[in-house]
């Protein structure tokens, strides 16, 4: 969700792992040569989603700490494409404290259908990601540093349950 901490939490923990990190919503705007909320101006939300599916689609950032946009899980192709590379990490931020930090939610290029609020979005989004998350951490209480020892910790039992 905008908001849940995907670019800070996902530079930490890049810098934890020692690996690249990649922001697809910069990839976009480079590739636009625009910010996101301008292409939703000029050509609309949807557009916005098949770019960002695309660009998803064109990467092969293999052992990379990838922060994707929020709308990446409406596109079944470009979240089994990041399954291949990785884990999925799904934040989970109450939405509560989502509308906390999200003050600029019209302007901040969100790809969302005309009207819909925050919490319209919350709704439709999350069964999605927690159905394509393969670590999901309950991010109501935690720190930053603490959602990045969490994956951390998600990631290694689940090696260990494949080892075993």
């Amino acid at each position: 969700m905008p908001g849940a901490g995907k670019s800070t939490v996902g530079l930490l923990l890049a810098k934890e792992l020692v690996k690249a990190f990649v922001d697809t919503d910069i990839l976009i705007q480079t590739q636009e040569e625009k910010a996101l909320q301008d292409i939703i101006y000029d050509h609309g939300y949807e557009y916005l989603r098949k770019v960002e599916e695309q660009v998803l689609l064109e990467s092969q950032y293999l052992n990379h700490v990838i922060a994707t946009g929020g709308s990446v899980v409406y596109s079944d192709p470009g979240m089994q494409h990041l399954k291949k590379a990785g884990r999925i990490v799904f934040l989970d931020v109450p939405l509560e404290e989502l509308e906390r930090r999200v003050h600029n939610f019209s302007t901040r290029g969100i790809a969302c259908a005309p009207g819909q609020t925050l919490a319209d979005l919350f709704e439709e989004r999350r069964a999605l990601y927690q159905r394509y998350a393969d670590i999901t951490v309950d991010c109501a209480t935690k720190h930053q540093d603490e959602v990045v020892s969490e994956i951390i910790y998600q990631e290694a039992e689940q090696f260990a349950e494949m080892d075993a």
